[in-house]
């Protein structure tokens, strides 16, 4: 056989993922706080871009003064597709009408961080301790206090650095540990619950209850309460009365105060609304900055003779990226829209009446109803929230899975941990439930599912087994 080489031509067909491609997905996939953030960036990097924060009386002279502009003649060269882009102003998500008047809000109201719980302990250290060695101490000792409440430095290594004796830290700390949240400052869980009993109780706290946390708490989170008790001498009912009081204490007390970094809100990028009997479906763009161009680059691609060659070249670019990047935000509203406009439709019984009636959904699904592909329908409900008349949910929520009823329909998974906690909240304490009971249960409504199943969507919820929730 023989090999040679030789120039052939041949025609293929490739999918390329252009630059535009590749912006316009990644601008589908952004929720809005993110997508905010990402005009931001556009607007420093793209001179052509603007925000347009004016009244639509000034727009709709400023587009008269455009139209009577010298028109760049038929022979120029360069690419005008942005020209013909910004010429419609009807397009989708920037019609230019007047947006909604919002009240005024004072100050406070854009405020989005609570105390700190290191800054919750300082305001009362200074309240506690005058100015001096001792307040010294408790600021170092507040400093090494973790998110949780604990303390994370041994009495000893303070001591050592101040250069000062053990008791007079001792006498600092609990000082601190008599702040509020009760048991901030503990070394361990057993000092934290013991501090706490002690605000809540007082003298009142059995001696079995701090017994309990001191010698046996790791046989009370298994639930063998009866080995406790023969342990103390007890009965099964005292010692579930004693479990009842320390299941009353916080083993993080730092907890419920914020951190640095943390998410203090959830900004839905979907609000549904029912009207009537129809649900409506607002995309909240709120955040969003409208876009627009800067009307000097406009007026110096018109006119000839204002600009050399290579300045037209890059303002012509600079408008065909921001004509991308206006395009890609209305395309990223427009398939949001679509999108949870079809959840709506599928899952039109949640919405009226709740989580049990979730009905099982894919995104190929949707996809199919749409005519999108999977991973745009992915893309599109990525990170992304809606307020629904039944609350706050990720999108990817109402996507669940379900297993298979006996009449051939099908039941979501959300809906099956629904039941199943509502029949363990109204059975009896003193002879509850087992997972083959509530297997059973299940079965006679129609809903094929097995044992295991049940035992596993009822740890994914945080229901205990039988022999913990059992009150004697």
């Amino acid at each position: 056989m023989r090999m040679e080489y030789g120039l052939y031509l041949e025609q293929t067909q490739k999918l390329i993922m252009t630059p535009e491609l590749r912006q316009a997905i990644v601008i589908l996939q952004l929720p809005s706080l993110e997508l905010a953030q990402y005009i931001q960036q556009q607007l420093t990097e793209n001179p052509v871009l603007e925000i347009k924060e004016e009244t639509p009386e000034r727009e709709a002279g400023r587009e008269e003064d455009a139209a009577a502009e010298q028109v760049v003649p038929e022979s120029e060269t360069f690419d005008l597709d942005w020209q013909e882009y910004f010429q419609d102003g009807s397009d989708l998500g920037y019609i230019r009408s007047p947006r909604e008047q919002l009240p005024e809000s004072s100050f406070e109201s854009f405020l989005t961080e609570a105390p700190t719980l290191h800054e919750h302990l300082q305001v009362q250290l200074m309240l506690a301790l005058p100015e001096g060695r001792a307040r010294h101490i408790g600021e170092f000792i507040i400093g090494n206090i973790d998110e949780n409440g604990y303390l994370r430095i041994t009495v000893e290594e303070i001591a050592r650095l101040f250069d000062t004796g053990q008791e007079e830290v001792i006498r600092v700390l609990q000082v601190i540990q008599g702040f509020d949240p009760p048991g901030v400052g503990a070394r361990n869980l057993v000092e934290c619950l013991l501090l706490q009993l002690q605000h809540f109780n007082g003298a009142t706290a059995g001696s079995h209850v701090q017994t309990i946390i001191q010698e046996h708490l790791a046989e009370l989170g298994g639930g063998r309460l009866a080995k406790i008790g023969k342990a103390l001498g007890i009965s099964v009912e005292e010692v579930q009365a004693a479990a009842d009081i320390i299941r009353r204490l916080d083993p993080k007390p730092g907890r419920r105060f914020g951190h640095a970094g943390d998410v203090r809100y959830i900004v839905p990028d979907v609000v549904v609304e029912r009207v009537g009997k129809e649900y409506v479906v607002l995309v909240n763009d709120v955040s969003v900055p409208r876009l627009g161009i800067n009307p000097l680059y406009q007026s110096l691609i018109r006119r000839e003779g204002t600009c050399d060659e290579d300045t037209r070249r890059f303002i012509e670019g600079k408008l065909n990226a921001a004509a991308w990047i206006i395009r890609s935000i209305e395309h990223r509203r427009l398939t949001l829209y679509r999108v949870v406009n079809c959840i709506i439709d599928f899952q039109r019984e949640f919405m009226e009446k709740g989580v049990k009636y979730l009905k099982p959904l894919t995104l190929k699904q949707v996809a199919e109803v749409l005519g999108l592909h999977e991973s745009t329908v992915s893309r599109a409900t990525s990170n992304k929230y809606a307020q629904t008349p039944q609350g706050v949910f990720e999108l990817k929520f109402f996507f669940a899975s379900g297993v298979q009823n006996q009449d051939g329909s099908a039941t979501s998974a959300k809906s099956i941990k629904r039941l199943i906690q509502e029949q363990v909240q109204g059975e009896d304490p003193k002879n509850p439930l087992t997972d083959q009971e509530l297997a059973n249960r299940l079965s006679s409504r129609g809903i094929r599912i097995s044992r295991r199943t049940v035992a596993k969507y009822r740890d994914e919820i945080g229901i205990p087994a039988v022999s913990r929730r059992k009150r004697y």
